[in-house]
């Protein structure tokens, strides 16, 4: 409100109480006093209108085409995390944990960035001698790559806890051996030279799924769990979820069903489960959907799963595909109420794959919370070309598990290692006992899957950063056992369960340690790691070492030939974006 429309205001209130002061009403002391407080109110609520710093907030809907397509906000360092609240179709509480100015300097108009990620602390090196164990769950999730990109391409370096290194190498796939007999999956291990760090050395451990053609994948049952709040009105939302959703439903056959589940303030069956070779009535279904109202994910929830279980093929793929930007903002709110509710709908045998889309309120760790319990995986659809990779090249590898459960325990032999470090997989982390225990859930691979995890090893005999323990007072450590003046470096055993089993079964090899160099290892290996050092530098891990941009350029270069999609020629685009970035940053 203006200064000039606040002095009219004024003017009025004050001419109707001399008025009414001048007339024989006014002259009773009761209606006079009655007539100030009126005044005063009025007084008052001219100026809350016009608090100073008060900022107008329009619908979501408007913020939205405002944005730009796929350019994240800035997110401001440090930016304290306030409540808000916004009208789109319903009341809707989010943090608030940026702002950005858009539009002429006086405006006073600002457009906000909810983006939220969760805080990750580095793995430090853990002393062999005490700590030889290092026990893991698999990670198949790949949204941190290609939200990293959607940061790039825009013109912003990343925020640091929005880079899962692990998420990163994953993203990319690696030419590892087809597993033998009936095992779901092979091992593959490979030593040699650290590139950050010439004194150390880098143990590659790949993990490749079997593969299977489309053909022969199991009959599928697959609700589309489709979040159509006001929040997702932007052309990288639902729009962007419609057209990657059309992909899969043009690859299902007669023998698979689709459901399609929306919700938004509440939630409804907008396709009843239909052959998938209904496409016209499963495409107009999906191009009905429009965007509007607050987000009860919750309920939406509860009403996918009661629809694929109604709907269960027994032997084959049950899944509910969950889009979304993760605000959920009525009805189950909280990460840990929506991870406790995916928990107990995960035995009725129904996993859940995540996809995440949008810019400027992406709720990153709620998503990856979903898929980590709902025995599924996430990722990020920025672009069309990523829906085709992960619902089209890689569909197998989205919706059908080979294994669950899948853990990963390394121990070092510490006459050959002094330390280690485990890049990546900081919330993957699991206890010792954890690895033995059917019960502790882990990670699923996907039909084609390959995971891939590295381990940055100090070689005995050499120092290390690590404050150390004191000596123990009551007993002494373990004394080595003949085993540790082999050449074995470490071992690596995996557990894993079939999808319909509750018993774990363990694979077990050897891994010995050669002194290969960087140069002589192979383009799994060099990629890998030069994966990892782009990680680190995005994330000016303090482990970080000598890597320099240019270095990492040139080790995916040289492992770069083998690249029919163009995957790992886009990574050195994106690499020597980041340098750029990086450069200009240095210079402010």
């Amino acid at each position: 409100m203006s200064h000039a429309h606040r002095s009219t205001r004024f003017s009025r209130t004050f001419t109707r109480c001399r008025f009414l002061l001048n007339s024989p009403l006014g002259h009773t002391r009761l209606h006079w006093i009655a007539l100030c407080i009126v005044a005063a109110m009025l007084l008052s609520s001219c100026e809350r209108a016009t608090a100073p710093g008060q900022v107008s907030r329009n619908t979501e809907t408007t913020d939205a085409a405002r944005m730009p397509n796929n350019a994240p906000a800035p997110v401001m360092a440090n930016a304290e995390q306030t409540a808000g609240a916004r009208m789109s179709g319903g009341l809707k509480r989010e943090r608030i944990d940026g702002a950005r100015h858009r539009g002429d300097a006086g405006s006073g108009e600002r457009e906000f960035n909810t983006e939220a990620y969760k805080h990750i602390d580095e793995n430090p090196f853990f002393e062999v001698a005490r700590a030889p164990l290092s026990t893991f769950s698999i990670d198949v999730d790949t949204a941190s790559y290609s939200n990293t990109r959607r940061f790039l391409r825009s013109g912003q370096l990343p925020p640091k806890d929005a880079v899962r290194i692990e998420e990163l190498i994953n993203y990319f796939s690696y030419d590892y051996p087809q597993p033998a007999g009936d095992a779901p999956f092979s091992i593959t291990s490979e030593v040699a030279a650290c590139p950050w760090n010439s004194k150390h050395r880098l143990v590659h451990i790949g993990l490749q799924g079997k593969r299977m053609h489309k053909e022969d994948l199991p009959p599928a049952n697959l609700v589309f769990l489709l979040d159509v709040s006001g929040s997702m009105n932007s052309p990288d939302k639902l729009p962007l979820v419609k057209s990657s959703l059309r992909m899969l439903a043009e690859q299902l056959s007669a023998r698979d069903r689709l459901s399609i589940v929306v919700y938004a303030g509440s939630s409804g069956l907008a396709l009843p489960s239909t052959a998938g070779d209904r496409r016209g009535e499963i495409l107009a279904a999906l191009d009905a959907l429009e965007a509007g109202g607050s987000t009860n994910g919750g309920e939406g929830i509860h009403l996918a799963y009661r629809v694929a279980t109604e709907n269960f093929i027994r032997g084959g793929i049950n899944r509910v595909i969950l889009a979304t930007d993760g605000d959920f903002n009525v009805g189950t709110t909280s990460e840990g109420e929506l991870a406790r509710l995916i928990e107990e709908k995960r035995k009725s045998g129904v996993f859940l794959s995540v996809l995440g889309f949008g810019t400027g309120n992406v709720k990153d760790a709620t998503m990856e919370t979903l898929a980590d319990k709902g025995n599924g995986n996430y990722a990020y659809i920025d672009e069309l070309q990523e829906a085709r990779k992960v619902l089209g090249e890689q569909l197998g590898a989205t919706i059908a598990t080979i294994a669950k459960d899948v853990k990963i325990q390394v121990e070092f032999n510490p006459r050959q290692a002094a330390a280690y470090r485990l890049i990546g997989y900081e919330n993957r982390l699991l206890r010792d006992q954890d690895f033995n225990d059917d019960t502790k859930d882990a990670g699923e691979i996907g039909a084609g899957h390959t995971v891939t995890a590295l381990y940055e090893v100090v070689p005995f005999g050499q120092t290390f950063e690590n404050p150390g323990v004191d000596a123990l007072k009551y007993q002494r450590p373990a004394q080595v056992s003949s085993n540790a003046n082999s050449k074995e470096l470490l071992t690596i055993k995996v557990r894993y369960k079939d999808p319909d089993a509750n018993d774990s079964k363990l694979l077990s090899v050897w891994v010995a340690d050669g002194g290969a160099p960087i140069e002589s290892a192979s383009n799994n290996f060099k990629f890998s790691s030069a994966v990892a050092s782009f990680g680190m530098l995005l994330r000016d891990s303090k482990y970080k070492g000598d890597a320099r941009y240019t270095d990492v350029t040139r080790l995916a270069r040289a492992a770069a030939a083998s690249d029919a999609q163009g995957y790992r020629a886009e990574f050195i685009q994106l690499v020597e974006r980041a340098q750029t970035l990086a450069q200009q940053s240095a210079r402010n």
